[in-house]
Formats: structure tokens, sequence, C-alpha cells
């Protein structure tokens, strides 16, 4: 499976939880969408197999206009060979889902989107400062299933200070009663450089609780579960044949191309991540320094098997970790993680590592605790 990822740095209003790579203002818009493409089309020696996902993330891909969407996707369908079938996925806003963008969107290859909800209520967005309202949050998935979509994943935050147990119960009634059968759920952290870490830290706004974000952690395992959802990766919860192909590739070791400003790029022995800079990127797009790459070595590969593997139900299987790695690695791997099974976190099962019930909300401690230095 090979995948690729697109990034378009661009969204209507900061989010002021937000730390991702995005610019408020369209005036590059053109020459960004040209350079992607430009960029899709030097890099398509870098793709030997069949490309089965494509991703258009970001920012807010849905600020484009459907005819930059068809260039884009013109370009890959040119330059790659695209399976009969492939996942396409689209990011997209409520505020920007109207019927006449969704009719318009419809005539695209686009058959999968992931829209960001983050709550149904009308404080909650407020606080978050996203700009759309909870009416068109529920809307806009009304809208798409009318126009035929079914593959749908919305995005929700928990552990937001002054919600509920009640509200944030509500929120996931209000997912499963629209019927939608994937959801992308976050604990709200604060990012270093973002508006929300200088509301918190001047005392406007009230500090985010670990103790809180847990609750709510256990509320919505708990909650999904009996809806029949699987919790395939610790943020992820989908129904069966409804997982995401193409985040599962990142979490699976699988290779990837990223376009776009600080998009990112894997082949099995190496990253590359574009510059996270517009200006940059266009700037220094023809003399081929827009981009840094980072050779693997043997224990960057092991602790990022560690780090994608143990999210996942698929966990890090013992026998592929010692043909890729060999006895000794496995050995120590192996000598690690007794205390963790002995604490009830970590579980072997099958020959395969699983992070337990128990330690699901600790998985990134847990992998840092196996990491190889």
């Amino acid at each position: 499976m090979s995948g690729i990822y697109i990034h378009i740095p661009f969204c209507k209003q900061r989010c002021y939880y937000c730390d991702f790579h995005f610019t408020t203002s369209l005036k590059n818009k053109s020459l960004i969408i040209n350079t992607i493409i430009k960029e899709l089309e030097t890099r398509k020696k870098e793709v030997n197999e069949t490309v089965e996902t494509i991703y258009f993330g970001g920012g807010t891909p849905s600020v484009l206009e459907t005819s930059d969407i068809n260039l884009i996707l013109d370009s890959i369908y040119t330059n790659y060979n695209v399976s009969e079938e492939p996942e396409i996925t689209f990011e997209a806003n409520p505020d920007d889902l109207s019927i006449e963008k969704i009719a318009e969107l419809k005539k695209t290859p686009i058959n999968r989107f992931s829209v960001g909800i983050q709550s149904f209520h009308q404080k909650d967005l407020d606080f978050m400062n996203r700009a759309h309202d909870k009416t068109q949050a529920y809307n806009c998935i009304i809208e798409l299933q009318k126009a035929g979509f079914k593959n749908i994943t919305v995005d929700l935050i928990y552990g937001i200070p002054n919600q509920t147990k009640e509200e944030w119960q509500y929120n996931l009634d209000k997912v499963f009663e629209l019927k939608i059968p994937h959801i992308s759920a976050y604990a709200l952290t604060v990012e270093q450089n973002t508006p929300l870490n200088k509301l918190i830290s001047t005392g406007k706004y009230p500090s985010v609780s670990d103790e809180k974000a847990f609750e709510d952690f256990n509320i919505l395992v708990s909650e999904t579960n009996k809806q029949g959802f699987i919790q395939y990766e610790i943020s992820n919860f989908g129904k069966q044949d409804y997982f995401s192909k193409h985040n599962s590739s990142y979490w699976q070791g699988k290779r990837y191309l990223g376009v776009g400003p600080s998009a990112h790029s894997y082949d099995k022995k190496s990253r590359r991540w574009n510059v996270s800079n517009n200006k940059l990127y266009l700037d220094n797009f023809e003399n081929n320094t827009y981009f840094e790459t980072e050779e693997l070595s043997i224990l960057d590969k092991m602790n990022e098997t560690l780090m994608t593997g143990l999210r996942t139900i698929w966990g890090v299987d013992i026998h592929v970790f010692e043909m890729e790695f060999g006895k000794d690695y496995t050995f120590e791997l192996l000598k690690k993680t007794q205390v963790l099974i002995e604490n009830n976190l970590l579980e072997i099962e099958n020959n395969t590592i699983k992070v337990t019930k128990k330690g699901k909300f600790k998985t990134d401690g847990i992998t840092s605790d196996l990491f190889f230095t």
C-alpha cells in the first residue's frame, strides 16, 4: 500500500488550541496549489507502489474551491498508479459544508469525509474559537448523508474545562444518533505556541486537567464499545469496515508521500519533511531546498515500531520484530516489558505485545519506557 497526503495550509481563523501549520490569508492560494502540483510531478519516481489512499489534510482543505481540489487530484491520477477504488479522505469544517458545496464535492472522486465537529455545545465551540456553530455541526452531517456519503468520521475533543460529564456524553450521543461510523477523539492539550496556552497562563482560561481527560476517555471507551465501535487506535474508533485505511498505513509502518508546506514523507529508510512556512516553501521550491531529510538508525526504526504499533489493536509482533532487528534487541525488549506486564499495563497475546485496557490512556508513557537509547 502507498498513500499520498496533501497539506492544505489555509484556515478561516485560528482555533485557540491548534499548533498545526496554516495561515488565515488566502493571498498565495493559487501559487501554493500550483507548487503542490509541481511537487507531485517532480516526486513521482519516489512511489513505485499502487496508491491506495489519498488524504487532504491541513489546515482546512474545505476552504478550497472544488476546481483547486480537482487540479490536485488530476495531477495524482496523471502521475501515479492509483488503485481502482482508493480511499480519498477530505478534511472539512462544518461551516464550509453548505448544500451547494457538498453537491460540488459529490462530483469529485472524494469518498470519505473527516469533519471537525469537536463539540455540539456552543459554549465549547466559543471556548475553542471554532468558526462554526452547533447547528452547523449537526446539519452538515445530515446534508453529507443526504448527498450519499456514508464513509464519514468526525473529530471530537474531550477534557474541555467546565464541560460536564453529561455534556461530554451528549456529544457522544449525538454521534450515535447520527449513525456516524467513525470517531477520532483527542484530549485537549495545551501546546506552547498557541493562544490557549497564553489564555491559561494569564489566568483568563481555566487549566486543562489530566484527571478530567482520563474520566472523559473512560466514558468514550465504554460508550463507543456499547455502540459496536472498535478502538483500533488510541484515538480512533470505527465500526467494522470503516477504519481509516490512510491513517492505519501510518501506524502499520507503510510508505507514504507528503506534499505541501509542513507535510511529512516516509519510505521505511528515512523521513522527510517540508518547511512549515508558505513563503519559504514557494521561494525554495525551484532550488530544491524546501525540505529536510533524516536517515533512520536502527534505534529510530525500533522506537517508531513500538510507538506506532502499541497505539493500535495490532500491537507489536515479537516474531516480526526479531526478524527485523535481531534476537539481542528482542530479548532486551521482552526484558523491559516485564514490569509493565506485572502492573497490567502490557500483555503478550499470540506472540504480540499489546497495551491492556488499563494502560491505554498511558500509552505514550508506556512506549517511552520501552524506547531504546
